[in-house]
C-alpha cells in the first residue's frame, strides 16, 4: 500500500466572465494545483487569483499549458511540429512563472493539459519535444506525467525530476492511456467507485483498466479535474477515504529520473 500520495487538480480554466469549476474550494483539499496558462483556458486575471489562493493554502503551483484552441478547451488535436511544442510549452511556462512569483510562490511543477498531453502519453518525440522546452527555462521543474506511458519515458530519457501520475475520475483502456471522453464510462462521477478504485491502485501499486486488469505503474499522485461536476464534493470524499486508509496527503517531492 502506497502510504503518501499527492492530490492535483487542474484549474485556473475561468476566462474573463465565463466561470469554470470551483477553485478556490478545491485548493482547500488538494495539495498541488495545475493552473492553465492562458491558451486553452484562463487568462492574466484568473491565474493571479488561483495563484494567491494557492500560495494562501501551502498548494504547489504547477503550470497546465495546453494547445491554442480557447473554443475547443484544448481537447481538439492538432499537428504540431517538435519546435512548436518546445516553444509553445516555454512560452506558457514563463507566463505561469511570472504570476506565480507576482502571487508570493513559485511554480514547482509543469504538467501538459487535454489533448497535447494524451497526443504526448502516445508519442515520445512529442513528449520529449514538450519537456525539453520546460527544461530549456527551468531545470529543476518537476514534470509530472502519466504513470507508464510515452510522456514518463520521455521525461526519464531526458533526466528529468517526475511525478507519476494516475486519474480519479478517468477510466483507462487496456493499454494505459485515458479512455476517449466520448466513450460511455470514460468520466467517473459517483465518488464511491473513485474512492474505492484509488485505494485499489494504492494496494496494487498499479492502474486498473476499465477491464479489471492491473498495470504495475508508479503512482505519486492522483488527479482530479476541476471542470468535472461535483469536483469539489468528489475531492473532499477522497480526501477523506484516504486518510481513512493512513495515507499521508503531502506535495510530491520530484526525483530526479535515474
Amino acid at each position: 500500500m502506497i502510504t503518501r500520495i499527492d492530490l492535483n487538480a487542474d484549474m485556473g480554466e475561468s476566462f474573463g466572465p465565463w466561470p469554470m469549476g470551483a477553485d478556490a474550494a478545491l485548493l482547500q483539499v488538494i495539495t498541488s494545483a495545475n493552473i492553465a496558462c492562458g491558451f486553452h483556458a484562463g487568462d492574466p486575471d484568473v491565474m493571479a487569483q488561483a495563484m494567491a489562493v494557492a500560495v494562501e493554502n501551502g498548494v504547489g503551483i504547477g503550470a497546465h499549458p495546453g494547445l491554442p484552441d480557447l473554443q475547443g478547451f484544448g481537447r481538439r488535436r492538432m499537428q504540431i511540429a517538435a519546435a512548436e511544442a518546445r516553444h509553445l510549452v516555454a512560452y506558457q511556462l514563463g507566463a505561469a512563472q511570472a504570476m506565480a512569483r507576482m502571487a508570493g510562490g513559485q511554480v514547482r511543477h509543469l504538467k501538459l493539459h487535454g489533448a497535447l498531453a494524451n497526443m504526448a502519453a502516445e508519442d515520445e518525440a512529442l513528449a520529449r519535444a514538450c519537456y525539453e522546452g520546460a527544461l530549456a527555462v527551468d531545470p529543476e521543474i518537476i514534470v509530472m506525467v502519466i504513470s507508464g506511458t510515452a510522456q514518463a519515458r520521455a521525461a526519464q530519457a531526458l533526466g528529468a525530476r517526475i511525478a507519476h501520475e494516475i486519474f480519479a475520475d478517468r477510466a483507462y483502456t487496456e493499454d494505459g492511456l485515458l479512455m476517449d471522453r466520448r466513450l460511455p464510462g470514460a468520466v467517473i462521477h459517483d465518488a464511491d467507485e473513485v474512492c474505492a478504485r484509488i485505494i485499489a491502485m494504492l494496494k496494487a501499486g498499479a492502474i486498473i483498466t476499465a477491464q479489471g486488469t492491473h498495470l504495475p505503474a508508479e503512482i505519486d499522485t492522483i488527479c482530479l479535474h476541476g471542470d468535472t461536476a461535483g469536483a469539489v464534493a468528489l475531492a473532499q470524499a477522497l480526501h477523506a477515504a484516504l486518510t481513512g486508509e493512513g495515507v499521508s496527503l503531502k506535495p510530491f517531492d520530484g526525483p530526479r529520473a535515474p
